[in-house]
């Protein structure tokens, strides 16, 4: 179980303000990676150690969860999060948000939610896109 640490707000803007002008690329920042890393910098523990820079397209990043015998990201991190109510989500919670077909996974702040996505990079989508939420 991972816990949120002393003065992880402060690093959890920190590693926001990082990725705010990083390009997204699979393995490296996606939205799967980028809801890791803010978990490692609330807790110090890296959920995606063993996916981070393994895959380069979405489609390999999908075959290897699949082949680790989850369905999809959001899959993995039920595997490892305490699931709550999109309600009672905290800041630096764990947002599984939907648009049309896609499902990604962003980091609950407030009334918004930070995500990454393929067209537009880093940015902000209503809280009331969150399907799913993750507790840290």
């Amino acid at each position: 179980m991972t816990r949120k640490t002393l003065g992880w707000q402060n690093r959890l803007t920190a590693y926001l303000a990082a990725s705010a002008t990083a390009p997204f690329r699979p393995g490296t920042l996606d939205c799967a990676t980028f809801a890791a890393g803010a978990v490692e910098a609330m807790t110090g523990v890296d959920l995606a150690a063993e996916w981070r820079g393994r895959y380069r397209t979405l489609e390999a990043g999908r075959a290897m969860l699949a082949e680790a015998g989850f369905a999809d990201q959001v899959d993995l991190v039920a595997s490892l999060l305490t699931e709550v109510p999109p309600s009672m989500a905290h800041a630096g919670d764990v947002a599984v948000v939907e648009e049309g077909e896609t499902v990604g996974l962003g980091i609950v702040q407030g009334e918004m939610i930070y995500v990454v996505t393929p067209a537009a990079g880093f940015g902000l989508v209503p809280r009331d896109r969150m399907v799913r939420a993750f507790s840290v």
